[in-house]
């Protein structure tokens, strides 16, 4: 099965759908609703990273729930969807970019389902680039197309980054950063599932651009893009198989 992870403007995909059918599943973290999807062929489950009605704050996401339950219904593969800042000038608002990597300076959230025993996860390919690739081969959806590769930088929020911030994360290599890609795409690598991310440039970062970050910003790009998203997604879903991945094996012990 195939989830999407997402928000504003990949929730549109729902109207897409030949059937749908609300599922609140259970999990030893908390409960999570799930809308589960015919498109097509496939089973395609969707998932409000900030549930129903965009109502909780990045530093509040349940991570750990939302990552189980999709675990918990057969979610092999997971597409997600995240809006972020540019570092780069070259990267404007509007562009998509398939990131394959990721610095993580979050501070307060559940960051592993290993707490009770010792595991190293490797991170050598932290998105799954067989996945990546899917999403990539698309790019003709998109107008201006996908940027391929990136690393995203993850912050606890809910404030926006300071220009000092902004600054240092451009120095080490960050090409975007957000709130919510962490510790999201680690859970998923922990639980054996395969994950890429479209990450959405919505704004610059502080101080990139001269202009005064807002929420309002976000919107109207989302707004704008919604649907060549939606059309990246559907395209991706019919172009995926059930292939095996080393995703599925990151453990080491099937």
């Amino acid at each position: 099965m195939i989830a999407i992870i997402g928000g504003s403007g990949a929730d549109e995909i729902i109207e897409m759908a030949d059937s749908i059918e609300k599922q609140t599943v259970d999990t030893e973290y908390g409960s999570v609703e799930v809308t589960l999807m015919s498109i097509g062929d496939k089973t395609v489950a969707f998932l409000p990273r900030h549930s129903e009605g965009h109502s909780v704050p990045p530093h509040k996401i349940n991570f750990k729930a939302n990552i189980m339950a999709l675990k918990n219904i057969g979610v092999t593969q997971i597409i997600a969807t995240n809006a972020v800042g540019s570092l780069d000038l070259d990267i404007g608002p509007g562009s998509f970019v398939i990131i394959d990597d990721f610095l993580d300076f979050t501070v307060n959230r559940e960051r592993t389902f290993f707490d009770d025993k010792v595991v190293h996860m490797d991170m050598s390919e932290p998105l799954c680039n067989r996945l990546r690739n899917v999403i990539l081969s698309h790019g003709d959806c998109v107008s201006g197309g996908l940027v391929d590769g990136g690393t995203t930088v993850c912050t606890e929020g809910p404030r926006f980054e300071t220009p000092a911030e902004i600054k240092f994360f451009k120095m080490i290599g960050g090409t975007v950063v957000g709130m919510t890609s962490l510790p999201e795409l680690v859970l998923a690598r922990e639980a054996e599932m395969c994950y890429a991310s479209i990450s959405i440039v919505t704004n610059y970062g502080t101080s990139i651009s001269p202009d005064i970050l807002s929420m309002e910003e976000v919107y109207e790009v989302m707004e704008v893009k919604k649907q060549e998203l939606v059309k990246l997604l559907l395209e991706t879903i019919d172009d995926l198989g059930d292939d095996e991945c080393t995703c599925q094996h990151a453990l080491g012990e099937d």
